[in-house]
Protein backbone atom coordinates (compact mmCIF):
# COMPACT_ATOMS: atom_id res chain seq x y z
CA UNK A 1 0.00 0.00 0.00
CA UNK A 2 1.30 3.45 -0.95
CA UNK A 3 0.26 6.33 1.32
CA UNK A 4 0.79 10.00 0.49
CA UNK A 5 0.41 12.26 3.52
CA UNK A 6 -0.47 15.84 2.55
CA UNK A 7 -0.35 18.96 4.69
CA UNK A 8 -2.24 21.84 2.99
CA UNK A 9 -0.83 25.30 2.55
CA UNK A 10 -1.20 28.04 5.15
CA UNK A 11 -2.23 31.50 3.94
CA UNK A 12 -0.16 34.47 5.11
CA UNK A 13 -1.01 34.62 8.79
CA UNK A 14 0.42 35.95 12.04
CA UNK A 15 1.96 32.57 12.92
CA UNK A 16 3.11 31.58 9.42
CA UNK A 17 6.18 33.85 9.82
CA UNK A 18 6.37 33.80 6.03
CA UNK A 19 8.17 37.12 5.67
CA UNK A 20 10.52 36.43 8.59
CA UNK A 21 11.47 32.97 7.31
CA UNK A 22 12.90 34.49 4.14
CA UNK A 23 15.62 36.13 6.22
CA UNK A 24 16.95 32.72 7.31
CA UNK A 25 16.12 30.81 4.10
CA UNK A 26 13.56 28.53 5.72
CA UNK A 27 10.34 27.42 4.05
CA UNK A 28 8.04 26.83 7.03
CA UNK A 29 7.93 27.49 10.73
CA UNK A 30 7.49 23.87 11.87
CA UNK A 31 6.65 20.45 10.38
CA UNK A 32 3.20 18.76 10.43
CA UNK A 33 3.55 16.89 13.71
CA UNK A 34 0.14 15.20 13.46
CA UNK A 35 0.80 13.63 10.06
CA UNK A 36 4.29 12.52 11.08
CA UNK A 37 2.75 10.76 14.09
CA UNK A 38 0.03 9.21 11.90
CA UNK A 39 2.77 7.89 9.61
CA UNK A 40 4.24 5.99 12.56
CA UNK A 41 0.87 4.32 13.21
CA UNK A 42 0.58 2.81 9.72
CA UNK A 43 1.59 -0.81 9.00
CA UNK A 44 5.37 -1.12 8.77
CA UNK A 45 5.27 -2.66 5.28
CA UNK A 46 3.37 0.28 3.74
CA UNK A 47 5.24 2.90 1.72
CA UNK A 48 4.91 6.49 2.90
CA UNK A 49 5.66 9.88 1.46
CA UNK A 50 4.90 13.33 2.88
CA UNK A 51 4.17 16.52 0.95
CA UNK A 52 4.11 19.61 3.12
CA UNK A 53 2.66 22.17 0.71
CA UNK A 54 4.24 24.93 2.75
CA UNK A 55 7.62 23.61 1.61
CA UNK A 56 6.99 22.07 -1.81
CA UNK A 57 4.46 21.92 -4.62
CA UNK A 58 2.00 19.05 -4.75
CA UNK A 59 2.59 17.47 -8.15
CA UNK A 60 0.23 15.34 -10.19
CA UNK A 61 2.76 12.51 -10.16
CA UNK A 62 2.68 12.57 -6.34
CA UNK A 63 -1.06 11.94 -6.41
CA UNK A 64 -0.78 9.33 -9.17
CA UNK A 65 1.76 7.38 -7.07
CA UNK A 66 -0.57 6.93 -4.09
CA UNK A 67 -3.20 4.33 -3.29
CA UNK A 68 -4.57 6.60 -0.55
CA UNK A 69 -4.18 10.26 0.33
CA UNK A 70 -4.08 11.04 4.05
CA UNK A 71 -4.80 14.71 4.67
CA UNK A 72 -4.88 16.63 7.94
CA UNK A 73 -5.53 20.33 8.42
CA UNK A 74 -6.50 23.14 10.74
CA UNK A 75 -9.35 25.53 10.03
CA UNK A 76 -7.13 28.21 8.52
CA UNK A 77 -6.02 25.67 5.86
CA UNK A 78 -9.62 25.10 4.70
CA UNK A 79 -9.30 26.50 1.17
CA UNK A 80 -6.05 24.71 0.40
CA UNK A 81 -7.53 21.45 1.74
CA UNK A 82 -10.55 21.81 -0.56
CA UNK A 83 -8.27 22.28 -3.56
CA UNK A 84 -6.23 19.18 -2.64
CA UNK A 85 -9.40 17.09 -2.32
CA UNK A 86 -10.67 18.40 -5.66
CA UNK A 87 -7.46 17.32 -7.37
CA UNK A 88 -7.65 13.89 -5.75
CA UNK A 89 -11.25 13.47 -6.89
CA UNK A 90 -10.30 14.37 -10.47
CA UNK A 91 -7.84 11.49 -10.76
CA UNK A 92 -9.83 9.09 -8.60
CA UNK A 93 -7.42 8.59 -5.71
CA UNK A 94 -9.13 7.87 -2.40
CA UNK A 95 -8.96 10.50 0.37
CA UNK A 96 -8.73 9.84 4.11
CA UNK A 97 -9.14 13.00 6.19
CA UNK A 98 -8.60 13.82 9.84
CA UNK A 99 -7.47 16.59 12.16
CA UNK A 100 -9.23 19.63 13.68
CA UNK A 101 -10.71 21.01 10.43
CA UNK A 102 -12.44 17.78 9.45
CA UNK A 103 -13.44 16.86 12.99
CA UNK A 104 -15.53 20.03 13.25
CA UNK A 105 -16.56 20.51 9.61
CA UNK A 106 -16.77 17.06 8.03
CA UNK A 107 -20.17 17.80 6.45
CA UNK A 108 -18.55 20.46 4.29
CA UNK A 109 -16.20 18.04 2.49
CA UNK A 110 -18.17 15.81 0.12
CA UNK A 111 -15.09 14.61 -1.75
CA UNK A 112 -13.59 12.74 1.21
CA UNK A 113 -13.91 8.95 1.07
CA UNK A 114 -13.16 8.24 4.73
CA UNK A 115 -13.11 10.49 7.79
CA UNK A 116 -10.84 9.35 10.64
CA UNK A 117 -11.71 11.90 13.31
CA UNK A 118 -11.00 12.76 16.93
CA UNK A 119 -7.88 11.05 18.31
CA UNK A 120 -6.17 8.78 15.80
CA UNK A 121 -4.79 6.38 18.42
CA UNK A 122 -8.42 5.17 18.66
CA UNK A 123 -10.11 5.83 15.32
CA UNK A 124 -7.19 5.07 12.97
CA UNK A 125 -6.85 1.61 14.51
CA UNK A 126 -10.50 0.86 13.67
CA UNK A 127 -10.14 2.23 10.13
CA UNK A 128 -7.03 0.14 9.42
CA UNK A 129 -8.74 -2.99 10.74
CA UNK A 130 -11.76 -2.43 8.50
CA UNK A 131 -9.56 -1.56 5.54
CA UNK A 132 -7.71 -4.83 5.96
CA UNK A 133 -11.07 -6.63 5.89
CA UNK A 134 -12.05 -4.64 2.77
CA UNK A 135 -15.03 -3.01 4.49
CA UNK A 136 -13.91 0.51 5.46
CA UNK A 137 -16.64 2.82 6.76
CA UNK A 138 -17.29 6.41 5.75
CA UNK A 139 -16.67 7.95 9.16
CA UNK A 140 -14.82 6.97 12.31
CA UNK A 141 -15.49 9.00 15.44
CA UNK A 142 -15.12 8.49 19.16
CA UNK A 143 -15.99 10.27 22.38
CA UNK A 144 -13.14 8.53 24.18
CA UNK A 145 -9.71 10.01 24.83
CA UNK A 146 -6.50 8.27 23.86
CA UNK A 147 -3.90 6.85 26.23
CA UNK A 148 -0.88 8.93 25.25
CA UNK A 149 1.46 6.33 26.67
CA UNK A 150 0.67 4.42 23.46
CA UNK A 151 1.40 7.31 21.09
CA UNK A 152 4.43 6.50 18.91
CA UNK A 153 7.24 8.95 18.08
CA UNK A 154 6.81 10.97 14.87
CA UNK A 155 8.39 9.56 11.70
CA UNK A 156 11.00 12.31 11.32
CA UNK A 157 12.69 10.71 8.32
CA UNK A 158 9.82 11.91 6.12
CA UNK A 159 10.89 15.55 6.32
CA UNK A 160 13.84 17.68 5.26
CA UNK A 161 15.02 19.34 8.48
CA UNK A 162 16.54 22.22 6.52
CA UNK A 163 13.05 23.35 5.47
CA UNK A 164 11.99 24.27 9.01
CA UNK A 165 12.84 26.97 11.54
CA UNK A 166 11.81 24.88 14.56
CA UNK A 167 10.73 21.34 15.40
CA UNK A 168 7.50 20.32 17.17
CA UNK A 169 6.70 17.92 19.98
CA UNK A 170 3.63 17.07 22.04
CA UNK A 171 3.73 16.19 25.73
CA UNK A 172 0.09 16.56 26.80
CA UNK A 173 -3.49 16.91 25.58
CA UNK A 174 -6.41 18.59 27.29
CA UNK A 175 -6.72 21.64 29.52
CA UNK A 176 -8.11 21.98 33.06
CA UNK A 177 -9.74 25.30 32.21
CA UNK A 178 -12.89 25.83 30.15
CA UNK A 179 -12.74 29.21 28.40
CA UNK A 180 -15.96 29.54 26.45
CA UNK A 181 -14.36 30.58 23.13
CA UNK A 182 -11.76 27.78 23.09
CA UNK A 183 -12.42 24.44 21.40
CA UNK A 184 -9.54 22.59 23.07
CA UNK A 185 -11.67 21.09 25.82
CA UNK A 186 -14.35 20.17 23.26
CA UNK A 187 -11.77 18.29 21.18
CA UNK A 188 -9.41 16.97 23.84
CA UNK A 189 -11.20 17.18 27.18
CA UNK A 190 -10.44 18.81 30.53
CA UNK A 191 -8.47 15.94 32.00
CA UNK A 192 -4.83 16.53 31.13
CA UNK A 193 -3.21 13.40 29.68
CA UNK A 194 0.55 13.20 29.32
CA UNK A 195 3.29 11.13 27.76
CA UNK A 196 5.95 9.67 30.01
CA UNK A 197 9.29 11.41 30.32
CA UNK A 198 10.83 8.32 28.71
CA UNK A 199 8.70 8.88 25.59
CA UNK A 200 9.74 12.52 25.37
CA UNK A 201 13.42 11.69 25.87
CA UNK A 202 13.16 9.08 23.10
CA UNK A 203 11.71 11.69 20.73
CA UNK A 204 14.39 14.19 21.72
CA UNK A 205 17.12 11.62 21.15
CA UNK A 206 15.75 10.97 17.67
CA UNK A 207 15.88 14.66 16.83
CA UNK A 208 19.31 15.15 18.33
CA UNK A 209 20.76 12.13 16.50
CA UNK A 210 19.30 13.57 13.29
CA UNK A 211 21.45 16.65 13.84
CA UNK A 212 18.82 19.07 15.14
CA UNK A 213 20.41 21.79 17.32
CA UNK A 214 17.82 24.53 17.56
CA UNK A 215 14.37 25.33 18.95
CA UNK A 216 11.67 22.77 19.73
CA UNK A 217 8.07 23.86 20.25
CA UNK A 218 5.96 21.85 22.69
CA UNK A 219 2.58 22.25 20.97
CA UNK A 220 0.55 21.54 24.13
CA UNK A 221 -2.33 23.97 24.50
CA UNK A 222 -1.48 24.30 28.18
CA UNK A 223 1.90 22.79 28.98
CA UNK A 224 1.41 23.32 32.74
CA UNK A 225 -2.05 21.74 32.86
CA UNK A 226 -0.72 18.99 35.15
CA UNK A 227 1.86 20.76 37.30
CA UNK A 228 2.56 17.90 39.68
CA UNK A 229 3.59 15.41 37.02
CA UNK A 230 5.44 18.11 35.12
CA UNK A 231 7.56 19.05 38.14
CA UNK A 232 8.17 15.51 39.36
CA UNK A 233 8.70 13.73 36.05
CA UNK A 234 9.22 15.61 32.80
CA UNK A 235 11.17 18.71 33.82
CA UNK A 236 13.77 16.82 35.88
CA UNK A 237 14.16 14.42 32.94
CA UNK A 238 14.68 17.34 30.53
CA UNK A 239 17.23 18.94 32.85
CA UNK A 240 19.15 15.65 33.00
CA UNK A 241 18.88 15.12 29.22
CA UNK A 242 20.32 18.55 28.43
CA UNK A 243 23.41 18.12 30.63
CA UNK A 244 25.48 16.73 27.77
CA UNK A 245 23.56 18.39 24.93
CA UNK A 246 24.02 21.76 23.24
CA UNK A 247 22.01 24.08 21.07
CA UNK A 248 18.55 22.85 22.11
CA UNK A 249 15.97 25.15 23.67
CA UNK A 250 12.21 24.92 24.12
CA UNK A 251 9.12 27.10 23.92
CA UNK A 252 5.47 26.33 24.59
CA UNK A 253 2.01 27.59 25.65
CA UNK A 254 0.78 27.98 29.22
CA UNK A 255 -1.81 29.71 31.36
CA UNK A 256 -1.06 32.89 33.32
CA UNK A 257 -1.02 31.03 36.64
CA UNK A 258 2.50 29.93 35.68
CA UNK A 259 3.52 33.19 37.38
CA UNK A 260 2.20 31.87 40.72
CA UNK A 261 4.71 29.01 40.86
CA UNK A 262 8.33 30.14 41.23
CA UNK A 263 9.56 26.56 41.50
CA UNK A 264 7.85 25.61 38.23
CA UNK A 265 9.30 28.62 36.39
CA UNK A 266 12.78 27.86 37.71
CA UNK A 267 12.51 24.23 36.61
CA UNK A 268 11.24 25.18 33.16
CA UNK A 269 14.12 27.60 32.62
CA UNK A 270 16.66 25.03 33.83
CA UNK A 271 15.08 22.55 31.43
CA UNK A 272 15.69 24.94 28.53
CA UNK A 273 12.41 26.84 28.11
CA UNK A 274 12.99 30.45 27.08
CA UNK A 275 9.64 31.48 25.61
CA UNK A 276 5.97 30.92 26.47
CA UNK A 277 2.71 31.96 24.81
CA UNK A 278 -0.05 32.99 27.23
CA UNK A 279 -3.70 33.66 26.49
CA UNK A 280 -4.21 36.97 28.26
CA UNK A 281 -7.20 37.96 26.11
CA UNK A 282 -8.10 41.21 27.90
CA UNK A 283 -7.21 43.16 31.04
CA UNK A 284 -10.94 43.92 31.50
CA UNK A 285 -12.39 41.85 34.36
CA UNK A 286 -15.97 41.98 33.05
CA UNK A 287 -14.85 40.52 29.73
CA UNK A 288 -12.83 37.82 31.47
CA UNK A 289 -15.93 36.82 33.42
CA UNK A 290 -17.98 36.88 30.22
CA UNK A 291 -15.70 34.35 28.53
CA UNK A 292 -15.14 32.20 31.66
CA UNK A 293 -11.42 33.00 31.70
CA UNK A 294 -11.40 32.51 35.46
CA UNK A 295 -7.70 31.80 35.77
CA UNK A 296 -7.01 35.38 34.65
CA UNK A 297 -9.37 37.01 37.16
CA UNK A 298 -8.35 38.85 40.34
CA UNK A 299 -4.70 39.23 39.48
CA UNK A 300 -2.33 41.89 38.21
CA UNK A 301 -1.39 40.40 34.86
CA UNK A 302 1.25 43.06 34.20
CA UNK A 303 3.06 41.92 37.33
CA UNK A 304 2.60 38.29 36.26
CA UNK A 305 4.12 38.91 32.83
CA UNK A 306 7.13 40.61 34.39
CA UNK A 307 7.62 37.69 36.81
CA UNK A 308 7.78 35.26 33.92
CA UNK A 309 10.12 37.48 31.89
CA UNK A 310 12.44 38.02 34.84
CA UNK A 311 12.44 34.28 35.52
CA UNK A 312 13.97 33.79 32.08
CA UNK A 313 11.10 33.28 29.63
CA UNK A 314 9.95 35.72 26.98
CA UNK A 315 6.17 36.12 26.99
CA UNK A 316 4.07 36.05 23.84
CA UNK A 317 0.44 37.03 24.28
CA UNK A 318 -2.96 36.36 22.78
CA UNK A 319 -5.58 39.14 23.00
CA UNK A 320 -9.21 39.48 21.94
CA UNK A 321 -11.59 42.36 21.24
CA UNK A 322 -15.27 42.14 20.37
CA UNK A 323 -16.63 40.97 23.72
CA UNK A 324 -20.14 42.07 24.70
CA UNK A 325 -18.71 44.27 27.46
CA UNK A 326 -16.25 46.10 25.19
CA UNK A 327 -16.51 49.89 25.13
CA UNK A 328 -14.64 52.47 23.02
CA UNK A 329 -12.09 52.79 25.85
CA UNK A 330 -11.35 49.03 25.74
CA UNK A 331 -9.00 49.43 22.81
CA UNK A 332 -6.83 52.07 24.48
CA UNK A 333 -6.70 50.02 27.69
CA UNK A 334 -5.55 47.02 25.70
CA UNK A 335 -2.92 49.03 23.84
CA UNK A 336 -1.60 50.41 27.14
CA UNK A 337 -1.37 46.93 28.63
CA UNK A 338 0.50 45.52 25.65
CA UNK A 339 2.98 48.40 25.62
CA UNK A 340 3.67 48.34 29.36
CA UNK A 341 4.06 44.56 29.41
CA UNK A 342 6.78 44.42 26.77
CA UNK A 343 4.92 41.61 25.02
CA UNK A 344 6.52 41.97 21.60
CA UNK A 345 4.58 39.18 19.91
CA UNK A 346 1.05 40.34 20.62
CA UNK A 347 -1.61 38.47 18.65
CA UNK A 348 -4.84 40.47 18.70
CA UNK A 349 -8.01 39.23 17.03
CA UNK A 350 -11.74 39.82 17.02
CA UNK A 351 -13.73 37.26 19.02
CA UNK A 352 -14.74 34.19 17.00
CA UNK A 353 -16.90 31.21 18.00
CA UNK A 354 -15.41 27.87 16.87
CA UNK A 355 -17.78 24.94 16.43
CA UNK A 356 -18.08 22.88 19.61
CA UNK A 357 -17.36 25.69 22.06
CA UNK A 358 -19.67 27.02 24.75
CA UNK A 359 -19.54 30.38 22.97
CA UNK A 360 -20.74 28.78 19.74
CA UNK A 361 -23.73 27.24 21.51
CA UNK A 362 -24.49 30.46 23.33
CA UNK A 363 -24.40 32.46 20.10
CA UNK A 364 -26.41 29.82 18.23
CA UNK A 365 -29.18 29.85 20.81
CA UNK A 366 -29.23 33.65 20.73
CA UNK A 367 -29.41 33.71 16.91
CA UNK A 368 -26.07 35.51 16.69
CA UNK A 369 -24.09 33.14 14.46
CA UNK A 370 -23.50 34.22 10.86
CA UNK A 371 -20.89 31.83 9.34
CA UNK A 372 -17.96 29.54 10.08
CA UNK A 373 -14.79 31.00 11.51
CA UNK A 374 -11.91 31.75 9.16
CA UNK A 375 -9.35 30.15 11.44
CA UNK A 376 -7.10 33.20 11.05
CA UNK A 377 -6.91 34.94 14.42
CA UNK A 378 -5.83 38.32 13.06
CA UNK A 379 -7.75 38.81 9.80
CA UNK A 380 -10.32 41.07 11.48
CA UNK A 381 -13.24 38.72 10.83
CA UNK A 382 -15.82 37.23 13.16
CA UNK A 383 -18.66 34.74 12.83
CA UNK A 384 -20.87 36.30 15.49
CA UNK A 385 -23.15 39.32 15.60
CA UNK A 386 -21.32 41.58 18.03
CA UNK A 387 -22.92 43.94 20.55
CA UNK A 388 -20.73 46.77 19.32
CA UNK A 389 -21.59 48.01 15.84
CA UNK A 390 -19.49 45.81 13.56
CA UNK A 391 -18.22 48.69 11.42
CA UNK A 392 -17.09 50.62 14.49
CA UNK A 393 -15.57 47.47 15.97
CA UNK A 394 -13.55 46.76 12.83
CA UNK A 395 -12.47 50.38 12.51
CA UNK A 396 -11.20 50.42 16.10
CA UNK A 397 -9.57 47.03 15.60
CA UNK A 398 -7.72 48.21 12.49
CA UNK A 399 -6.50 51.29 14.34
CA UNK A 400 -5.31 49.17 17.27
CA UNK A 401 -3.36 46.81 15.02
CA UNK A 402 -1.77 49.70 13.12
CA UNK A 403 -0.67 51.17 16.44
CA UNK A 404 0.67 47.94 17.92
CA UNK A 405 2.79 47.17 14.89
CA UNK A 406 3.82 50.69 14.04
CA UNK A 407 7.64 50.83 14.13
CA UNK A 408 7.70 53.26 17.05
CA UNK A 409 5.51 51.26 19.44
CA UNK A 410 6.82 47.89 18.30
CA UNK A 411 10.46 48.78 18.91
CA UNK A 412 9.53 50.32 22.26
CA UNK A 413 8.16 46.92 23.31
CA UNK A 414 11.28 45.14 22.14
CA UNK A 415 13.40 47.40 24.31
CA UNK A 416 11.12 46.88 27.34
CA UNK A 417 11.38 43.12 26.89
CA UNK A 418 15.16 43.22 26.63
CA UNK A 419 15.28 45.23 29.85
CA UNK A 420 12.96 42.85 31.73
CA UNK A 421 14.08 39.52 30.29
CA UNK A 422 16.70 37.70 32.35
CA UNK A 423 18.19 35.37 29.80
CA UNK A 424 19.62 32.11 31.03
CA UNK A 425 22.61 30.87 29.08
CA UNK A 426 22.48 27.63 27.15
CA UNK A 427 25.44 25.59 26.06
CA UNK A 428 26.78 27.07 22.83
CA UNK A 429 26.78 24.87 19.78
CA UNK A 430 29.20 25.50 16.95
CA UNK A 431 27.05 25.01 13.89
CA UNK A 432 28.64 26.70 10.92
CA UNK A 433 25.52 26.42 8.82
CA UNK A 434 23.52 28.15 11.57
CA UNK A 435 26.21 30.82 11.99
CA UNK A 436 26.12 31.48 8.26
CA UNK A 437 22.31 31.68 8.19
CA UNK A 438 22.30 34.10 11.13
CA UNK A 439 24.97 36.22 9.48
CA UNK A 440 22.95 36.39 6.26
CA UNK A 441 19.83 37.26 8.30
CA UNK A 442 21.74 40.09 10.00
CA UNK A 443 22.99 41.47 6.66
CA UNK A 444 19.51 41.22 5.14
CA UNK A 445 18.00 42.97 8.15
CA UNK A 446 20.53 45.80 7.82
CA UNK A 447 19.65 46.35 4.18
CA UNK A 448 15.91 45.66 4.27
CA UNK A 449 15.11 47.22 7.64
CA UNK A 450 18.03 49.49 8.45
CA UNK A 451 18.51 51.10 5.03
CA UNK A 452 15.32 50.73 3.00
CA UNK A 453 12.71 50.07 5.70
CA UNK A 454 10.40 52.72 7.10
CA UNK A 455 11.47 51.48 10.54
CA UNK A 456 15.16 52.26 9.92
CA UNK A 457 15.40 54.97 12.59
CA UNK A 458 14.01 52.65 15.26
CA UNK A 459 16.04 49.71 13.95
CA UNK A 460 19.35 51.53 14.39
CA UNK A 461 18.41 52.87 17.82
CA UNK A 462 17.70 49.34 19.01
CA UNK A 463 20.75 47.98 17.15
CA UNK A 464 23.24 50.19 18.98
CA UNK A 465 21.40 50.28 22.31
CA UNK A 466 21.45 46.47 22.48
CA UNK A 467 25.02 46.23 21.21
CA UNK A 468 26.30 48.42 24.04
CA UNK A 469 23.78 47.83 26.84
CA UNK A 470 22.71 44.20 26.33
CA UNK A 471 25.24 42.62 23.97
CA UNK A 472 24.28 39.06 24.96
CA UNK A 473 20.73 39.80 23.71
CA UNK A 474 21.84 41.32 20.40
CA UNK A 475 20.79 38.26 18.34
CA UNK A 476 17.36 38.39 20.01
CA UNK A 477 17.03 42.09 19.14
CA UNK A 478 17.72 41.32 15.47
CA UNK A 479 15.27 38.39 15.56
CA UNK A 480 12.50 40.61 16.92
CA UNK A 481 13.32 43.28 14.34
CA UNK A 482 12.75 40.67 11.64
CA UNK A 483 9.56 39.45 13.31
CA UNK A 484 8.29 43.02 13.32
CA UNK A 485 8.72 43.20 9.57
CA UNK A 486 6.59 40.05 9.20
CA UNK A 487 3.89 41.27 11.60
CA UNK A 488 3.60 44.59 9.77
CA UNK A 489 3.32 42.89 6.36
CA UNK A 490 0.55 40.59 7.60
CA UNK A 491 -1.31 43.37 9.43
CA UNK A 492 -1.13 45.62 6.36
CA UNK A 493 -2.77 42.87 4.29
CA UNK A 494 -5.54 42.17 6.78
CA UNK A 495 -6.43 45.53 8.26
CA UNK A 496 -5.74 48.02 5.47
CA UNK A 497 -8.42 50.57 5.00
Amino acid sequence: MKILLIYPEFPDTFWSFKYALKFIHKKASSPPLGLLTIASMLPAEWERKLVDMNCQRLKDRDLAWADFIFISAMTVQRESAKEVIRRCNEIGVKVVAGGPLFTTESEGFKGVDHFVLNEAEITLVEFLKDLGAERPQKKYITDKYADMHKTPPPMWNLINFNDYATMAMQYSRGCPFNCDFCNITALLGRRVRVKTSAQIVTELDMLYKSGWRSGIFFVDDNFIGNKQVLKKDLLPALIEWRKDKSGIYFHTEASINLADDSELMELMVKAGFNQVFIGIETPDESNLKECSKRQNLNRDMLVDVRKIQRAGMQVQGGFIVGFDHDTPSTFQHLLDFIQKSGIVTAMVGILQAPIGTMLYERMRKAGRLIKNISGDNVDGSTNIITRMNIDKLKERYRKLIRQIYSPELYYQRVKILLQEYHRKKIKPHINFDMIWRNFIALIRSIFQLGIFGKERKHYWKLFFWTLFKKPDLFPLAITYSIYGFHFRKVSEQHVSG
